[in-house]
């Protein structure tokens, strides 16, 4: 991780500015919906092609023969579909510095080809950095639910958001 005192981080704030979202923007309890994502067979068979290549992810009847029940999407495409939702929701106009990690991740149902995803997150807490006040941590955990209403993702993380001073 980069001193978050050096020249580039300074720069990194320069481009921050009129973001809409911004560490004091989060409330606690708050929820913002993530859109919705229309999952194709073309799209898991090409991710599993390159990233996780089990038979399930990549044939309709594999698929159909696991306990999966048709062609369904890795775990970790899903992840990438939530973040991808989460970027178009309001990352990409945000003060976001990036994350220290995950901390939970459960996959509950699978998503299947011709699924549309829907999704929620929801502000767990927050907290400024004691060390760095310019940045905010911001606890959250996201959900992604199938057309039917169930929910088939679920994600708990910190992020890191600048404050909208240190921003401006």
């Amino acid at each position: 991780m980069p001193d978050l005192g050096d020249h580039a981080f300074d720069n990194r704030i320069a481009d921050m500015t009129g973001k809409t979202w911004a560490y004091e923007d989060f409330v606690e309890g708050a929820s913002l919906d993530l859109g919705t994502k229309h999952v194709s067979a073309a799209e898991i068979i090409e991710f599993a092609s390159e990233f996780d290549a089990q038979p399930m992810h990549l044939d309709e009847a594999a698929g159909k023969a696991s306990i999966l029940g048709g062609l369904s999407a890795s775990g970790w495409h899903t992840c990438a579909m939530f973040m991808r939702m989460m970027c178009d929701a309001f990352l990409l106009d945000s003060t976001a510095q990036g994350a220290p990690g995950v901390d939970h991740v459960k996959w509950k149902k699978p998503v299947l080809a011709g699924d549309t995803l829907s999704g929620k997150l929801t502000i767990l807490g927050k907290r400024q950095s004691r060390s760095r006040p310019e940045v905010g941590l911001v606890s959250m955990r996201a959900e992604l639910f199938n057309q039917h209403g169930e929910n088939v993702f679920e994600l708990e993380n910190t992020a890191m958001f600048l404050t909208r001073e240190a921003a401006a």
